[in-house]
């Protein structure tokens, strides 16, 4: 379909970029399915994936740009050096498995897992080309009556009735696993009509897997899809089992991993020396214009919440509404006079990484950040790279946005400064969420990383520049951007009002205002889709819809609620649902006021209803107090 470009950014980082081929540049029906590649693959992040950087597949020449792995193919080392064995053969289940399992979170389905694309980096397994991939919804783009996948790593049910779905992948990661440990193929070679034969009706050869292994493995290639284990639970088994390979680490039965700790274990686990691989030169006389421009995308981390906090300032009260929170609190803010003070709390909390720098007492101004230079040291130049580890804006809402890094030493803070268009309050969300997480990252590499903090600048508000963002990265371990997440439940609900059942059944009654409608469902499907990711299948317990979950008004009482009828989820559960919940309702309440003075609403309330002792309100609070 094109052909793969060394490419390197204005910055020195190193990316990979598909050009497409003329001949098919011209096809409308593979510019869609190119569109559509450049759309699934913005969705998706997770360990052990090669994230999309940039694209632009309305151009004449349409491109793609990926982080650039380097390292043999897993094909290419089995030929060269033969099977795997121990600790390596389970960081490639484990790592293997957990990128599936981003995948699927996100919606989407590979459709083509062979050993050709999963590349051997010197970090780990690295799953690549979405070049198939098409939305778990059935939503795609691909011709009628073409057989899509490589014969061998297509499921039974693929070839029996063109169903590809994520039970489809398992398959195909079953016998890639076997494959690795064993350098055969489980059904064996030939002409491809003998091979899908053998798929659908013979036996994998799984002789010389290891029998902890060959647990997993068979389950995923059983012949019914409705059998096979799903991602998320092969991810779980595989770093179990890696775990238990490490001294470092205990396998606890029940105990699952969150995908950072797996990236680091796969990593450390993992023994693949360093390709020689040499210095990359910009061609002589390049153009000035547009260079290589990473994106950020809006996708969860195995559901976690990544970045910093939001603190504002209560204008009714004068007084910062977080300034008794949590520590390492950040601060957003729309321009210097209305900054509060920002709590520097504890740190040496636990998960927080080594402390190098004198932290300061002082908050990070246009003034240090003027003070800023460029990248000098090897750690600095890294750092742009680091944080792409995750997707950045996406370039069909924001087509001018670039990104910088400065450093101020001195203070140990990084700055990213955003040019092109306005950030709304979200795009920071999502920069703090991607800075913080790369950052971590680059201190695992650079124990010595003299830096704290970082520091968002969005250059391209109508009244200058100004700090949107402050955080000190080594104690927000989780990386949260969420003000739920990073709010103990006593001051979430620190409100002077109280939801009340008479305002969730006026809620419920219909309404006819055409804004309140508007308002409704988009809050209603921003919320089914955040918390879609942790559950895609109908008959996962999680799952939610429009006739299970609703958002109404409450005129009387100017409120917006939300509520689901799950009256059999625990605690944790209705907890996870309503911090979703709760973020995406305090923000729509609050755009629209700002946006509309005629409109009435100025709280939200989130609450669980259809228990037989009535309805159970988890979140509530004013807009004013939102994360915004």
């Amino acid at each position: 379909m094109g052909t793969v470009h060394a490419g390197l950014a204005a910055t020195g980082v190193r990316v990979a970029v598909k050009v497409i081929h003329a001949a098919q540049a011209e096809d409308p029906e593979f510019r869609a399915r190119f569109r559509r590649e450049v759309q699934l693959s913005a969705r998706v992040q997770g360990p052990c994936l090669i994230p999309l950087l940039a694209a632009d597949p309305e151009a004449d020449t349409p491109w793609l740009a990926t982080e650039y792995a380097p390292g043999p193919t897993l094909n290419q080392h089995l030929s060269e050096h033969g099977p795997l064995t121990g600790s390596m053969l389970y960081a490639l289940a484990a790592g293997t498995a957990h990128a599936l399992a981003a995948i699927h979170q996100a919606g989407v389905v590979h459709r083509d897992v062979k050993p050709q694309n999963v590349i051997l980096s010197p970090a780990g397994p690295r799953v690549l080309d979405f070049g198939i991939a098409h939305a778990a919804d059935g939503t795609s783009v691909t011709r009628t009556g073409v057989m899509t996948g490589t014969p061998g790593w297509i499921s039974p049910e693929h070839y029996r009735t063109g169903t590809a779905g994520p039970a489809g992948d398992m398959f195909a990661w079953g016998a890639l696993v076997a494959h690795a440990a064993t350098g055969r193929f489980p059904f064996g070679t030939g002409a491809p009509d003998a091979v899908a034969y053998r798929v659908m009706s013979g036996d994998p050869d799984l002789d010389g897997v290891p029998a902890e292994l060959r647990e997993i493995t068979e389950q995923a290639l059983a012949k019914d899809p409705e059998a096979r284990v799903t991602a998320i639970s092969a991810a779980e088994q595989s770093s179990r089992l890696l775990a238990s390979q490490a001294t470092q680490v205990i396998a606890v039965e029940g105990a699952g991993l969150e995908p950072t700790m797996v990236g680091d274990l796969v990593a450390a686990e993992w023994d693949m020396p360093t390709m020689d691989d040499p210095t990359w030169q910009a061609p002589v006389g390049r153009h000035k214009g547009r260079t290589v421009t990473v994106l950020i995308g809006a996708a969860a981390l195995g559901g976690a919440l990544i970045g910093g906090l939001l603190s504002q300032t209560d204008s009714r009260s004068g007084r910062d509404s977080l300034s008794e929170g949590p520590a390492s609190q950040p601060r957003h803010a729309a321009d210097e006079s209305r900054t509060p003070d920002v709590a520097r709390g504890d740190k040496s909390g636990a998960g927080a990484l080594k402390n190098t720098k004198t932290v300061n007492s002082s908050e990070a101004t246009l003034a240090t950040w003027k003070q800023s230079r460029p990248a000098r040291t090897p750690a600095e130049h890294d750092t742009f790279g680091a944080m792409g580890t995750g997707a950045w804006l996406d370039p069909v809402d924001y087509p001018d946005q670039e990104h910088t890094l400065t450093f101020h030493e001195p203070r140990g803070e990084v700055y990213i400064t955003a040019s092109g268009q306005e950030l709304p309050p979200v795009a920071v969300h999502e920069i703090a969420e991607l800075a913080c997480l790369g950052l971590r990252d680059i201190v695992k590499a650079y124990p010595d990383f003299p830096y704290n903090e970082y520091v968002v600048v969005d250059t391209a508000l109508n009244g200058g520049p100004s700090i949107a963002w402050e955080d000190n990265f080594r104690t927000n371990t989780a990386c949260s951007t969420s003000i739920q997440d990073r709010s103990s439940p006593e001051e979430r609900q620190n409100s002077s009002w109280q939801p009340t059942r008479s305002g969730l059944e006026q809620a419920q009654i219909p309404s006819t205002d055409k804004d309140e409608i508007r308002v409704a469902d988009q809050a209603a499907n921003a919320i089914i889709s955040e918390w879609q990711g942790n559950s895609r299948i109908r008959n996962n317990p999680e799952w939610l819809d429009h006739h299970i979950m609703s958002v109404g008004f409450a005129p009387d009482d100017a409120v917006m609620y939300v509520w689901a009828n799950k009256p059999e989820w625990d605690q944790p559960t209705r907890d996870r649902w309503a911090n979703i919940a709760a973020d995406i309702a305090c923000q729509a309440v609050l755009t629209e006021s700002r946006s509309r003075k005629e409109w009435r609403y100025a709280q939200y309330a989130v609450a669980i209803v259809g228990a037989e002792d009535g309805e159970d309100f988890l979140r509530w609070d004013s807009a004013g107090n939102c994360a915004s």
